[in-house]
């Protein structure tokens, strides 16, 4: 089985300053010579460092700062006026955006930037190498709880997940457990590399999480249905849409960005944006065929 061996940094929050600008009374789509603030996903906090530290290096003057929180954190930071850009790993729901507008008068906007699958994390240790939705379903939601029912060795099998505030947990919820409640047991942990870091020192764990934090744990093949073979979340299944997790990451910004956000956030889609997607360990938007 392939093991994929992708660069991890840690999530907590933290705010990138590599130039300084006076910051003015304005629009919160990003008005030039003003600071440009992103918020939201955590598992997209070491790509929006990544763009930022670059954009910032090309573009002397620009202030790009980025924090994570979760999506959930940066849409209600978006809605509320906080923030210039919301990034999150899952669209804003319905709702969501209709607040946004009575608030301001606008509609938000989504920009699609880069390219996640959601990878299912296994210790080292554990000699499985590949499991279904179904049954991933049932580890999480407590119809499966020994590793020796899906071809491990017994043992009690230890769940962790995210918060109720991150784009994944929903997405994971909505995707692969189709709804279900979570069972109770499962572990919640305030971001990918917390989970990373869990599965590297339990053998029995299982985790999941954006891929660009795999490191020293290994991603699983995941396959759609019992009986198929199972893909793994590398570029080419994630492109192509036959990772059964795969997803899009957002920017959202209230109305049409201008200005400096408009100028950073065209950049992220061009062609030295979207290579850095691939240094971290995610992957660029492309067209599926």
């Amino acid at each position: 089985m392939a093991r994929l061996r992708l660069a991890a940094m840690p999530i907590a929050a933290f705010a990138i300053l590599l130039a300084a600008t006076s910051c003015g009374q304005g629009d919160r789509r990003g008005a030039k010579g003003r600071t440009v603030t992103i918020k939201g996903s955590d598992t997209m906090v070491i790509l929006g460092q990544r763009w930022a530290e670059n954009y910032m290096r090309k573009n002397p003057g620009a202030v790009i700062q980025v924090t994570g929180g979760g999506s959930g954190v940066g849409i209600a930071a978006l809605i509320n006026g906080g923030t210039d850009i919301c990034a999150a790993s899952r669209p804003m729901k319905d709702k969501e955006k209709e607040q946004a507008k009575a608030r301001h008068g606008r509609e938000a906007v989504e920009t699609a930037v880069a390219l996640d699958g959601i990878a299912v994390f296994l210790n080292e240790a554990n000699p499985v190498d590949e499991l279904s939705l179904e049954q991933i379903e049932a580890i999480y939601t407590g119809g499966i709880t020994d590793w020796k029912d899906v071809g491990g060795p017994a043992g009690r099998i230890v769940c962790y997940g995210r918060e109720n505030n991150s784009g994944t947990y929903m997405y994971f919820k909505e995707h692969v457990l189709r709804n279900r409640d979570f069972a109770s047991d499962v572990q919640t942990l305030p971001g990918t590399a917390a989970v990373i870091n869990a599965v590297l020192k339990d053998k029995s764990a299982i985790g999941y999480g954006g891929i660009g934090y795999a490191k020293g744990v290994k991603a699983i093949r995941v396959a759609s249905k019992a009986g198929e073979k199972g893909v793994t979340p590398d570029m080419e299944h994630v492109v192509a849409g036959t990772y059964p997790i795969s997803r899009k990451l957002f920017f959202y910004t209230i109305g049409e960005p201008i200005r400096e956000a408009k100028a950073f956030i065209e950049w992220v889609l061009s062609e030295e944006g979207q290579n850095i997607c691939e240094q971290v360990g995610y992957y660029p938007v492309r067209k599926r065929n």
